[in-house]
């Protein structure tokens, strides 16, 4: 699928790996709507980078967790844009949860954004792509959804309910509808990460190096613009850390 005069929504798209695949869309000739929760002043200044490309582009709150919101925002699309091609499941939630003082809540609210999330948008995004016969969902998984590390319990098992997703939809929406995942290793470290930290990860990746949401945009091009012989398939840009 050629990008240009697409209709691509992204979720979480206000920074960090959303809004560089959003830009990464826009300059193949996508028209792209922005979704956020409450990053309103980036995704507007998104949403002015993208109109930097002569694309139509546009920021929508929503909840993507709430079946009312999800459902919403894909009707706006279609009523302001007319289709929509892509849809790309990005919004995250990634919080440090020790098991010692891990909650019910801090549960709820990774699988809600992580998994409820994508689940929702795809079910509404999938009836509008249909009435085209054609449309692509790439999920944003991670690699400890195949090898989950310590202290991020919830946010592990939401990323491999994000795979699993992805191949069910495949399944599900096959022949029209591709499905996706794309799964980074270590991309931006959290904020809260010291600089001895960072290094020890570093030492783990095979190709010493952190990723850049640079990497995570090029792989999406190339899940929607490389192939169309792909459906229900993982793709990790980890740096080899999945072997290491």
């Amino acid at each position: 699928m050629l990008l240009s005069g697409r209709v691509a929504l992204v979720t979480g798209a206000a920074r960090r790996v959303g809004q560089a695949i959003a830009l990464a869309l826009a300059q193949r000739g996508a028209h792209v709507v922005v979704s956020y929760r409450t990053s309103r002043r980036e995704a507007d200044e998104t949403v002015a980078k993208l109109h930097e490309f002569g694309v139509r582009a546009e920021a929508i709150r929503a909840d993507v967790s709430r079946a009312r919101d999800a459902q919403a925002l894909v009707t706006h699309i279609g009523r302001q844009f007319g289709r929509l091609d892509v849809l790309i499941n990005n919004a995250p939630i990634f919080q440090r949860t020790p098991i010692e003082r891990l909650t019910e809540r801090d549960w709820d609210a990774h699988l809600d954004t992580n998994l409820k999330g994508p689940f929702l948008c795809a079910l509404f995004a999938s009836r509008l792509m249909k009435k085209r016969g054609h449309g692509k969902i790439i999920n944003l998984a991670d690699w400890a959804g195949e090898r989950p590390y310590r202290d991020y319990l919830p946010y592990c098992v939401s990323k491999a309910g994000v795979i699993a997703l992805t191949k069910a939809l495949a399944k599900e929406l096959a022949p029209t509808i591709h499905v996706l995942a794309i799964a980074p290793g270590p991309t931006l470290p959290p904020q809260d990460m010291t600089k001895a930290e960072r290094q020890r990860v570093i030492k783990q990746v095979p190709l010493k190096r952190w990723g850049s949401p640079q990497d995570i945009a090029s792989a999406v091009l190339f899940a929607i613009e490389g192939t169309d012989f792909m459906t229900g398939t993982t793709i990790f840009v980890d740096g080899g850390r999945l072997i290491a």
